[in-house]
């Protein structure tokens, strides 16, 4: 009796029968099972090479993949449902256990009393350095949201931490590294950071919540504690005899101020105010706050995610700064509003001056803050 033989449809061998294998309608010879075919792990199922549903660590045909399998969206891994972790309640992109955690650690939102290990970014032997604290609210406090943040502040290097606040309705505060005013303008990328967080639904001027707040590493105010102390004290007069000025500047009513951010008081000479303050009771919500160690903290600002705004606030402190160290008491004392406006020459300040009718030329149009 004549051998019943199939020819093979992948490579045309004639084979006996009961040698060949049938996958996807195909009749295969062993070799060819061998090479081009696998086996289904969850079913037991014989598939093509080029029907796996599976990756490196298991296959899968398309049916059991459908059924009991989907993917790690960050790194594309086969998992089981049941091995499928989310970010959140709201949040529909399947990850592995490993970028959960990854992308948990990267975008959590710290307590707020969370300080982590410093990174001083900018010349070390400036050390004027500025930390910012931006409050946006309106659009919760979200893993996801936060994540996207991080990602654009810190794309080439550790700008950028993210914390809650208890004083915010639905959203975070953006905490920056020590950074100085170049850093800041230059390297920081404020405007990726600040776009994003306007493109996510969150506010933070037309809000009233949201504060901006500026550190200032105290180093920069002398290189002894006294030296210190006195460039302080003409800090803290300057806010006070310009305090019309600022208030303004700031876009703060006075009934925010008086809540976040309330005054000293004027007094006839820096170290008055300075006397003053240190036997305030305020605490941290002044103007200009002293209770941290190693920073001063200038409070007065109104949240923003408008550019210039934020950039024109820091050259602002920064000019501050200069007079509190540079000028002696006696020049401060004397010196007008447009005096302190004559040693002005950043373009983004001087436009946000103007905008706020605080500078010598007439007023100009400009867009709201956000």
């Amino acid at each position: 009796m004549e051998e019943t033989t199939y020819i093979c449809e992948r490579c045309g061998e004639r084979v006996p029968a009961d040698a060949c294998t049938v996958v996807a309608d195909t009749i295969l010879c062993p070799d060819c099972v061998d090479t081009y075919t696998t086996v289904c792990d969850c079913c037991g199922e014989r598939l093509f090479l080029s029907d796996d549903h599976g990756d490196e660590n298991i296959t899968l045909c398309e049916r059991c993949y459908e059924r009991h399998y989907t993917h790690c969206e960050r790194c594309g891994r086969v998992i089981s449902y049941s091995d499928a972790y989310y970010e959140d309640d709201e949040e529909d992109e399947p990850l592995c256990y490993d970028c959960l955690q990854a992308r948990l650690q990267q975008a959590t939102i710290h307590d707020y009393s969370y300080t982590p290990r410093l990174i001083f970014h900018g010349e070390r032997s400036n050390e004027r350095f500025f930390g910012v604290e931006l409050e946006i609210d309106g659009n919760g406090k979200s893993r996801k949201n936060a994540g996207e943040i991080l990602n654009v502040a810190n794309e080439d290097a550790q700008n950028l931490y993210i914390k809650s606040d208890g004083s915010l309705d639905c959203g975070m505060e953006l905490v920056t590294h020590p950074m100085t005013l170049q850093y800041h303008t230059e390297q920081m990328p404020w405007k990726k950071v600040l776009r994003k967080a306007v493109e996510l639904g969150y506010l933070s001027h037309r809000t009233t919540t949201c504060g901006l707040h500026v550190h200032i590493s105290r180093a920069a105010f002398g290189e002894t504690e006294q030296e210190q102390e006195l460039s302080i004290a003409r800090l803290l007069y300057f806010v006070e005899k310009f305090w019309t000025e600022l208030l303004r500047f700031s876009r703060r009513t006075e009934r925010q101020i008086n809540r976040w951010a309330a005054r000293y008081g004027m007094k006839l000479s820096p170290k008055a105010v300075m006397e003053s303050a240190k036997d305030s009771r305020a605490g941290r919500y002044t103007a200009v706050n002293l209770t941290n160690e190693d920073t001063v903290e200038i409070r007065i600002f109104r949240g923003t995610l408008k550019y210039n705004t934020l950039i024109a606030t820091l050259q602002l402190v920064n000019a501050i700064c200069d007079v509190a160290v540079l000028l002696s008491d006696e020049e401060l004392q004397e010196l007008s509003w447009h005096g302190f406006l004559d040693r002005i020459h950043e373009p983004e300040l001087i436009q946000y001056l103007k905008e706020r009718n605080l500078y010598k030329n007439d007023p100009v149009m400009y867009e709201e803050d956000e």
